[in-house]
């Protein structure tokens, strides 16, 4: 038999798991009596952890939570795990909790056993990040949770918004989630003024609290994922071109990523292609990765530099010929 700070721990390390435990589940484990058991809990209440209690046939204990935050067991893998969150979190573009980070790191790692503590130097002392080409926009942790909130409350939010050319404005939205894409972060969210849904750069906007009135909620007509990826790759485009592909739009489709175009259907067997790319020579490079026919008529300079490299491509062969 345990004895009874073993057993306590023991206890809350099961009771950590999110069900319900049958007190005659409980004892069997611990290898107690159902008393013994309930005894623990009131031991566990007295020092803060929220145990609750259903009776009847179908209840049994369960981890609720509290006013306070108690001390938590974390097993191995879930040690290592915050870990190496806290220490993501600590270099990453949330403004105002990289030194919170680094204090619970600090904690955390005063209290790991050796073999793990060494687990997650490791990972630190032999990895090598790889710098962005510039550092990304920062948002504060207040800002993510009063939108997440609104999202989670189905509440409207209006927020002072900075548009890509400088322009000020008020919005009022119906949020509805968060994306975290490379460095940044963005709001997708029914636009109430302009009637569409819209996706918004959260580094340029300020939150007007409290929030407005409670809607219901409405699904876009697209993935989130999707749109996002497709609406800022298109934002940093400094070459557009529309292409007339000769093969399905389905085929096209399974051929590249909503972050490198959109596909739309002409007919059965053509399709238009709606692309772009920061050069030039890399949207040449991305059409000829279609493995399709294709043909171009606009923007003028892509068509030059087409026809400059089909008389490369032509005279790199001739020889072979």
């Amino acid at each position: 038999m345990l004895e009874t700070s073993a057993r306590l721990l023991r206890l809350l390390s099961l009771l950590q798991t999110p069900r319900e435990w049958p007190g005659t589940e409980l004892a069997a484990r611990l290898e107690v009596s159902t008393r013994t058991v309930r005894n623990d809990v009131e031991r566990l209440r007295a020092l803060g952890y929220p145990v609750h209690a259903n009776r009847g046939s179908t209840g049994g204990y369960r981890l609720g939570a509290g006013t306070r935050l108690p001390p938590l067991l974390l097993d191995d893998e879930e040690a290592v795990a915050v870990a190496i969150g806290l220490r993501t979190a600590a270099n990453g573009t949330i403004a105002g909790v990289e030194e919170t980070s680094v204090r619970a790191l600090a904690k955390l790692e005063q209290v790991l056993p050796d073999r793990l503590r060494r687990r997650v130097n490791a990972l630190q002392s032999y990895t090598v990040p790889v710098p962005p080409d510039r550092p990304g926009p920062q948002v504060t942790a207040e800002t993510l949770t009063v939108i997440t909130a609104a999202c989670r409350d189905h509440e409207r939010l209006r927020f002072d918004y900075q548009g890509h050319n400088g322009s000020e404005s008020i919005r009022t939205v119906e949020p509805h989630r968060l994306v975290s894409w490379g460095r940044r972060w963005y709001l997708v969210a029914w636009d109430v003024d302009r009637s569409g849904w819209r996706t918004f750069r959260v580094d340029r906007l300020t939150p007007r609290v409290p929030t407005g009135p409670r809607f219901t909620p409405r699904e876009p007509p697209e993935d989130v994922v999707t749109r996002v990826m497709r609406g800022v790759s298109a934002a940093a485009w400094r070459h557009r071109a529309t292409v007339t592909v000769h093969a399905p739009a389905a085929r096209v489709t399974a051929h590249i990523n909503p972050a490198v175009g959109t596909v739309e259907a002409l007919d059965e067997e053509t399709c238009i292609l709606h692309t772009g790319a920061d050069t030039l020579e890399a949207l040449a490079v991305h059409l000829g990765l279609l493995n399709e026919d294709f043909t171009v008529t606009d923007p003028p300079e892509l068509v030059a530099l087409l026809q400059t490299l089909s008389t490369r491509y032509a005279h790199a062969t001739s020889e072979a010929t």
